[in-house]
């Protein structure tokens, strides 16, 4: 992205933009091509999670593979049909209107969407930047953290995604820090995910950084993001908070995790066209990260992270997104894909062969949840075990390792699953025994 089309974005006072920054800024639902038919919900989350007429309404709005039993949806979120239009109409707008388009109409709108994504996140826009996703956005707040010296103390765990784990191993050599690792028990209580960061907090006397994962993608553990951080400040130390599957899953607002700086993703729970993000810094902590390599320091949020020539459609199509994840309600998600983990973890958790890592405390457990056959962690078995579900029942899940109890398999619904899909995996589980 070019220094002239960078300080559009800031200024955002191009004038042949005006009549598409309206038409942005207008309510969401009124973009959407056809009537939104999903009705709005008469009773509370846990009810509406079992109404199947109202879920079914919720899935007309997607178009899945019937190929197999699709219970991967963590990778990334399929896009409702509205916003898949929204994607491909936008894609048409740019590719015909090419340059002219992009420094003229795009700026405006896309302040606008900048504007709606804060919104939503419960966050004044001079808070955020957008990114190309929660990696991005985590990458850039762990490298940019500059309130570390040379021998300072800084912390992750094994439920930690892979790509951050390797930035907070790297700052060894970008700041000369002490990199320190703690692992959880396999299916932890809340007191005990508490002790095991407050012993790590009391031994680490020069511990000024660490990195939580608010839903872990490896077995989907949700973190008391909060109450951790709130003890990690008591202390003088800083959190990083991957919520890359926490945001459009879980009912909250992101000040809710009582984080200063938090890497999001939209492509996973909000549905967004893969390759959207969002990074939050709050108010007052910008100057705390360095500008990214070349930036002009103009203490904005969007100088410590540069995305280049962004996916124009993809950031045009948010609002759409945006408006389906908000007619379903954060709650009634939250409900129902906890409905559906239950569906499956419950009837598990009595077969003596299976061995469930996913915690019966629904404070502590989402939508993502994994298993392994009992006796049986390595990497190599679960390979073996995802392709055995794959080929002898139709059943698409992945694997993942990087745990100190070893390797699982992940299953993950999504909105638009099927409570039968559940019960093929349960029966899918016990033929395995």
């Amino acid at each position: 992205m070019d220094s002239r089309r960078r300080s559009l974005l800031r200024a955002g006072a191009l004038l042949p933009a005006s009549a598409a920054l309206a038409a942005l800024a207008a309510p969401t639902a009124a973009r959407y091509a056809v009537p939104m038919d999903i009705p709005a919900p008469s009773t509370t989350p846990d009810v509406l999670a079992r109404d199947e007429s109202y879920w079914a309404a919720v899935a007309s709005h997607f178009d899945i593979t019937d190929e197999v039993n699709h219970l991967e949806n963590g990778y990334w979120g399929a896009m409702g049909k509205q916003t898949l239009a929204s994607y491909q109409r936008h894609t048409a707008e740019v590719n015909r209107g090419n340059a002219w388009y992009g420094r003229h109409a795009f700026p405006a709108q896309y302040l606008a969407v900048h504007r709606q994504v804060a919104d939503m996140l419960g966050v004044g826009a001079d808070e955020i930047a957008l990114t190309r996703g929660a990696t991005e956005a985590m990458l850039a707040l762990i490298g940019g953290y500059n309130r570390l010296a040379a021998g300072d103390q800084v912390l992750y765990a094994d439920i930690d995604y892979d790509s951050m784990i390797n930035a907070m191993r790297w700052l060894q050599q970008r700041r000369g820090v002490q990199v320190e690792r703690i692992a959880l028990p396999v299916v932890p209580t809340h007191e005990q995910i508490l002790q095991a960061y407050d012993e790590a907090f009391a031994r680490l006397p020069r511990l000024k950084l660490v990195l939580l994962t608010q839903v872990s993608h490896r077995h989907g553990l949700v973190l008391p993001v909060a109450e951790l951080a709130e003890r990690a400040r008591a202390r003088g130390i800083d959190v990083i908070v991957d919520a890359a599957h926490g945001f459009g899953q879980i009912d909250y607002a992101v000040p809710d995790l009582k984080a200063d700086f938090v890497g999001i993703n939209l492509h996973k729970w909000i549905g967004a066209p893969v390759g959207v993000g969002a990074m939050y810094v709050r108010k007052g902590r910008v100057a705390d990260l360095d500008p990214y390599m070349g930036e002009t320091d103009d203490g904005r949020v969007g100088s410590r992270v540069h995305t280049g020539t962004v996916n124009f459609a993809a950031y045009l199509a948010l609002p759409e997104a945006i408006a389906l994840h908000q007619r379903i309600g954060a709650a009634n998600k939250q409900a129902r894909l906890r409905y559906l983990r239950e569906r499956w973890t419950v009837a598990a958790r009595q077969m003596a062969h299976i061995e469930v890592l996913s915690s019966p405390d629904p404070a502590l457990a989402s939508a993502l949840a994994s298993f392994r056959l009992r006796g049986h962690a390595s990497v190599e078995d679960n390979l073996a075990l995802q392709k055995r579900l794959l080929d002898e029942h139709r059943i698409f899940t992945t694997h993942r390792d990087g745990l100190d109890s070893g390797a699982c398999v992940r299953v993950t619904p999504s909105v638009f699953t099927r409570p039968a899909q559940m019960d093929a995996l349960v029966q899918a589980l016990a033929a395995l025994g």
